[in-house]
């Protein structure tokens, strides 16, 4: 598996971006903030068949889109990680002093998708090599971070990170730093869902994030859902 990410990194990396995340919330967060959003891409489920992978690589509008689309992905929440403060605010996160980053928590059926996977979609998806920025987001909060559940989530991240920058997929070092799960708190109501629900008012979703999307869909194929 890693041999074939490894040849094809560069094929989903990277999209030209006019706009920031932090524009576009300004747009509509008034539109979303009463209304309850889903951040379900699947129905029901047992928790306990069920694992758990944390990631960061950007504004989570972004990767919570992409990781909706994984065929044995159940849930998808956007939320911050990482940090020193409790329940931060999506504005204490922005100030960039709480020390979190923006994140999609991902429940999954280890029966479908594997870690292994979610991993190589991960460092497909985005830039790993840019300190604290992806495109025009830029901010601590925009860390390119795996937060392990476990020491096997730990060891298998340190290990592809490792064997990525050996391989020379990257024309730069990776940055992804690889950290303990700590204090996260999932984002506010009008994060949830984002681009299935402002995908058609937003121009960060038409620019940023529906690009990205056509490139998962080309790479990933085969491990999209199937309805």
């Amino acid at each position: 598996m890693w041999s074939k990410l490894i040849l094809s990194i560069s094929v989903a990396i990277g999209s030209f971006q006019l706009f920031s995340c932090t524009t576009g919330e300004s747009k509509n967060r008034t539109m979303n903030d009463n209304s309850k959003l889903s951040a379900f891409a699947g129905g029901s489920f047992n928790e306990a068949e069920t694992d758990t992978a944390t990631f960061g690589a950007g504004c989570f509008w972004c990767v919570e889109a992409i990781f909706q689309q994984v065929d044995g992905v159940l849930k998808v929440s956007s939320g911050y990680c990482g940090g020193h403060v409790i329940n931060p605010t999506y504005e204490e996160v922005c100030s960039k002093t709480t020390g979190h980053a923006e994140v999609v928590q991902i429940v999954f059926d280890p029966k479908k998708v594997s870690f292994d996977e979610l991993l190589e979609i991960f460092w497909q998806t985005h830039d790993p090599t840019t300190l604290n920025r992806q495109g025009n987001d830029s901010g601590p909060q925009y860390r390119s971070s795996v937060f392990y559940h476990n020491a096997e989530q730990k060891a298998k991240a340190e290990k592809y990170k490792a064997e990525l920058d050996k391989s020379g997929a990257f024309d730069k070092p990776i940055v992804t730093t690889i950290e303990a799960y700590r204090n996260y708190s999932e984002a506010e109501n009008y994060h949830q869902n984002y681009y299935n629900m402002n995908k058609n008012s937003n121009p960060y979703c038409y620019y940023v994030i529906k690009p990205k999307l056509e490139k998962f869909e080309k790479v990933f194929k085969n491990k999209m859902r199937k309805n």
